[in-house]
């Protein structure tokens, strides 16, 4: 029996064949039978409000479902996945030769100088730092009352200058200082600090930043249907503002299940998914360079998945070990179910279907 892609336009459903996976040693086992229990779960609201699917093994679509009046062409606002797309142009920055992990970030500002509440840690902050979400400064947009939470940012208008303002964050005895955490690091999740980091590559490459992630990570992928959010000083949201259709999110996930497609360094997607702080309240979750990393079982085998993730529910997952990319789009935004909706997607549509190797 051929496999089937199941593409849902507009309330109907059509089924398109397409080249079988490769074989792997571990595997994805999907059918005909799969793609319409999935496709009756989303219509049931079993997972929110989703409004497309894509599912790849070994690069090819084994389903690929639109929900929501969208379809193949409509740009999803998928919120912070795409922080990751600024952890790629850093990626492709380090490969010019144009940043390393431990340049000093501070450097890149001097108009900003000197930085409201000074401390001699803030020139301290690398590179790095701010891709691991575990620099020094007081910022989580997971507090409502912290002084860099991303909505206090919005309220001003130069971001940059808002980073750097910020105090020094101080560790009360029940949190956990960067020198008794794992990995040594201490994460806060903190847009501000991605935003600038996205700012870093621009002022170290000499070029717009979305002129420079275009050129070297989305143009070379055949991405040219996107949408940029725009702040009032002319400067994208690199805190996760870019609009992609389904498939171009799928080709990026592809990008680093692909180590790197000759468009990335192969290290640098190695160290992007390597495991680099652990995330509070969150057990068993870990963080690269703005991936997050996840553990699942199959078979009793503990195996890990890396994720950009946003707002929603949003995801791009890939699962290196057996060859799948995942996209999941929803608009179930600020929901308290929207994440959990996203993770029982993954683990009852996906990972029960995954079969292990001997």
């Amino acid at each position: 029996m051929s496999m089937i892609k199941p593409v849902l336009l507009a309330g109907s459903v059509f089924l398109l064949p397409v080249t079988p996976a490769p074989a792997w040693s571990q595997s994805l086992d999907w059918s005909e039978e799969s793609s319409l229990a999935v496709s009756q779960a989303v219509e049931a609201d079993t997972y929110g409000t989703v409004t497309s699917l894509l599912v790849l093994s070994g690069g090819e679509p084994v389903y690929e479902a639109y929900f929501q009046d969208t379809d193949a062409t409509t740009l999803h606002d998928t919120r912070s996945v795409t922080k990751t797309v600024t952890s790629m142009a850093v990626g492709a920055a380090i490969a010019d030769g144009a940043l390393a992990l431990d340049s000093p970030v501070a450097d890149f500002f001097p108009e900003l100088m000197p930085f409201a509440n000074p401390d001699p840690r803030k020139f301290e902050v690398t590179v790095e730092d701010l891709l691991t979400m575990s620099g020094p400064l007081e910022c989580n947009d997971w507090n409502e009352f912290s002084r860099g939470n991303e909505e206090r940012m919005y309220l001003v208008e130069n971001w940059s200058a808002f980073f750097w303002d910020l105090p020094v964050r101080g560790f009360p005895a029940w949190q956990t200082p960067p020198e008794d955490s794992p990995y040594g690091r201490a994460f806060s999740y903190c847009t501000a600090g991605v935003q600038l980091l996205g700012e870093v590559v621009a002022r170290a490459t000499g070029e717009a930043f979305t002129d420079y992630a275009e050129r070297r990570i989305l143009m070379p992928l055949g991405i040219d249907a996107l949408e940029w959010a725009m702040n009032g000083q002319g400067q994208a949201h690199m805190g996760g503002g870019l609009r992609l259709t389904t498939q171009a999110l799928g080709a990026l996930g592809e990008l680093y299940r692909r180590d790197g497609a000759d468009i990335l360094p192969q290290d640098w997607v190695e160290a992007s998914l390597a495991h680099h702080a652990a995330i509070p309240d969150t057990p068993g979750w870990e963080y690269g360079y703005l991936w997050w990393l996840m553990p699942y079982e199959v078979d009793g085998q503990r195996f890990w998945a890396a994720a950009m993730t946003g707002n929603g529910g949003n995801r791009v997952m890939i699962l290196p070990d057996f060859g799948v990319t995942l996209v999941f789009t929803n608009t179930d935004f600020n929901t308290r179910q929207m994440h959990q909706n996203a993770q029982a997607f993954f683990e009852t549509e996906i990972v029960a279907r995954l079969q292990a190797g001997n």
